[in-house]
C-alpha cells in the first residue's frame, strides 16, 4: 500500500509537470516564438545584469539565514553557507515538495558545523521571516492593485479575500510565536502515540523540542539578529522589485518603481497559486502575462519578463547543483582524511551566541 501511494504521488507530480510544460509551450507558440525571441534580444546584456543581481540576492539571503542561528557558527564558513543556500534554492524551485527537500538539505549540509536542533530552528526562523515579509509585499501589491488598476468587480472581491486571508495567517503566526504555542512539539507527541511510530518519534522528540524552543525565544534572546534578518529579507524582496524594473525598462516599458513593486507583489500571489505545480511551469508565465496586461503592458512583455527571471533561476540552480557535487565530495574527503575536527571542537565549546555572522 505505501508503495502504491508513493507511485500515485510521483505520477501526479509527473503529470502536473507535463501539463505545465504544455501550458508554457502553448503560451510561447500563441504569442509567437519569433516575437518572444525579439523581446529577449531587446533585453540583451540586461540578462547578464539580472544574473549578477540574482547572485547578489543569494548573498543577501545567505546573510539573513546566518543571522538566525542561536549558536556559535564560527565553524560554518561563508562559502559553505552560500553553497548550501544555492543548493536549497535550486531544489526549492520544484514546488512545495522541493522546498521541503531543500530545507532538509540545508540542515544536513551544515550538520558538521552546527548542532542539528540549531540547524532546524535556523531554517524554521529564516523560512518564517521570509514568508512573513513575502506576505507583506503581496498584501501591499494587492492593495495597490485594488486602488490603482481598473479591475473588475469579481476580481476585486477575490483579491480582497486573498489579502484578508494572508493578513489572518500572518497575525495567527505572530500570536502563536508571541504566546509560545508549542505546536511542533505537541504534534510530534500526538504522532508518537501511534505504536508504529512511537520509538522513532521518541528518539527525535528532544531535537524537536530544542528546535522549537530556539524558534519561540529567538526574538527575546537575540533581538538584534531578529531585526537584522528581517531587514535582510526585506532587502531580498527589494532586489526582486529592482529585477522586475530593470527587465521591463530594458524592454522599453514605461513603468515606475512603484509599478514594479506592485508587479512583484502580484507575482508572489502567482507563486502561491502555482506552488503545487512542479517548477510553477506555465502558471508562472501565464500569471505574469495577466499581471502585465492589468498595468497596460503587453502580454508578450509579461511573458518575456517571466522567461528572463526563469533563466536567472535556472542559471543559479545550475550553480547550486555544482555546489552540491563539490560539497558532497568534500564531505567524503573530510571523513576519510579526518577533516572537520576544528568544527567539532567549536561545537563542543560553543557559547550561547556567536559574535561572527
Amino acid at each position: 500500500m505505501p508503495k502504491l501511494q508513493a507511485l500515485t504521488r510521483i505520477s501526479v507530480r509527473f503529470v502536473s509537470a507535463l501539463l505545465g510544460v504544455g501550458l508554457l509551450g502553448s503560451l510561447v507558440f500563441r504569442t509567437g516564438p519569433g516575437v518572444v525571441w525579439e523581446q529577449v534580444q531587446t533585453v540583451g546584456w540586461g540578462l547578464f545584469l539580472i544574473i549578477i543581481l540574482g547572485g547578489f540576492s543569494q548573498l543577501v539571503k545567505t546573510w539573513a539565514w546566518r543571522q538566525t542561528f542561536t549558536c556559535d557558527i564560527r565553524g560554518l564558513s561563508w562559502s559553505r553557507s552560500l553553497g548550501t543556500q544555492l543548493v536549497s534554492d535550486a531544489v526549492g524551485q520544484l514546488g512545495v515538495a522541493g522546498k521541503l527537500v531543500g530545507e532538509g538539505l540545508r540542515v544536513s549540509l551544515v550538520g558538521s558545523a552546527v548542532p542539528l536542533a540549531n540547524g532546524i530552528s535556523a531554517c524554521a526562523i529564516d523560512g518564517g521571516l521570509h514568508i512573513f515579509t513575502a506576505s507583506v509585499v503581496a498584501v501591499l501589491g494587492i492593495t495597490a492593485t485594488l486602488l490603482l488598476a481598473p479591475v473588475s468587480g469579481t476580481w476585486r472581491v477575490h483579491a480582497l479575500l486573498l489579502a484578508v486571508m494572508l493578513v489572518a495567517v500572518v497575525i495567527l503566526a505572530a500570536v502563536a510565536v508571541a504566546s509560545g504555542w508549542r505546536l511542533m512539539g505537541n504534534a510530534a507527541r500526538a504522532i508518537g502515540r501511534l505504536p508504529q511510530l512511537h520509538n522513532w518519534v521518541s528518539g527525535k522528540q528532544p531535537i524537536i523540542d530544542s528546535a522549537e524552543h530556539n524558534l519561540l525565544t529567538f526574538y527575546h534572546e537575540a533581538p538584534s539578529s531578529f531585526w537584522a534578518s528581517l531587514i535582510l529579507n526585506l532587502l531580498w524582496h527589494g532586489l526582486a522589485v529592482l529585477e522586475v524594473y530593470v527587465i521591463l525598462r530594458f524592454m522599453g516599458a514605461r513603468i515606475a518603481v512603484v509599478g514594479a513593486f506592485v508587479v512583484e507583489g502580484l507575482t508572489k500571489v502567482i507563486n502561491l497559486v502555482g506552488a503545487f505545480n512542479p517548477g510553477n511551469l506555465g502558471t508562472y508565465e501565464g500569471g505574469n502575462m495577466l499581471i502585465a496586461k492589468i498595468f497596460g503592458v503587453t502580454g508578450t512583455a509579461g511573458l518575456t519578463l517571466a522567461l528572463c527571471r526563469r533563466a536567472r533561476g535556472v542559471f543559479w540552480a545550475g550553480v547550486g547543483a555544482i555546489c552540491m557535487i563539490v560539497m558532497k565530495r568534500t564531505g567524503r574527503t573530510g571523513k576519510n582524511g579526518g577533516d572537520g575536527s576544528d568544527s567539532e571542537a567549536v561545537r563542543r565549546n560553543q557559547p550561547a551566541r556567536s559574535l561572527t555572522r
